[in-house]
C-alpha cells in the first residue's frame, strides 16, 4: 500500500464510521445500553483512524486541488465548506460525548449527544461525498 492508497481508506473509515453510528443510535433507541457502547467505542476508533490517516496523507502529499468544471464546482465547494467546519467541531464533541458516557454521567451525555450525533454522521457521510467527487468522479456517470 502507498501513501496514494489511504484516500480510499480514509474513505472507507468514514463510511465504516457512518454505519456504526447509525447502528448505535438503534442499540440506544432499543435500550441495548452495553451494545451501544461497543459500538460507538467502534466508531470512535474509525473515526480516530481516519484522522491519522488523514493527516499522513495530507503531510505527504498536501492539498489536492478540485478540477472539475460545471454546476459541481460550487456544489463541491459548498459541500467542503460545511464538512470542514463540522469535521473541526466533531472531535471536541465526541471526546465529550464518550466521556460524559463512559463516566455515567448519562443525562449530561444524552444532552449534547443531540448534537454530537447529527453532526459526526454528517462529516462522515460527506467525507465520502467528498472523496466521490475529488478522486473518483467518473463512478457519478
Amino acid at each position: 500500500m502507498s501513501v496514494h492508497d489511504l484516500p480510499a481508506v480514509n474513505a472507507a473509515l468514514n463510511a465504516i464510521s457512518g454505519v456504526l453510528l447509525v447502528a448505535g443510535y438503534a442499540l440506544i433507541r432499543q435500550k441495548r445500553i452495553a451494545q451501544h457502547r461497543k459500538v460507538m467505542l467502534a466508531a470512535f476508533a474509525a473515526s480516530a483512524l481516519f484522522l491519522a490517516s488523514y493527516v499522513v496523507y495530507h503531510a505527504q502529499v498536501g492539498s489536492v486541488r478540485f478540477t472539475r468544471e460545471g454546476v459541481v464546482r460550487p456544489v463541491y465547494f459548498t459541500l467542503l465548506l460545511t464538512h470542514v467546519v463540522l469535521a473541526a467541531a466533531v472531535p471536541p464533541l465526541a471526546l465529550v460525548t464518550l466521556f460524559r458516557g463512559l463516566s455515567g454521567r448519562y443525562d449530561r451525555h444524552r444532552r449534547i449527544a443531540r448534537w454530537t450525533l447529527p453532526s459526526w454522521l454528517y462529516v462522515s457521510v460527506t467525507g465520502v461525498l467528498v472523496y466521490v467527487l475529488l478522486y473518483r468522479p467518473t463512478w457519478l456517470l
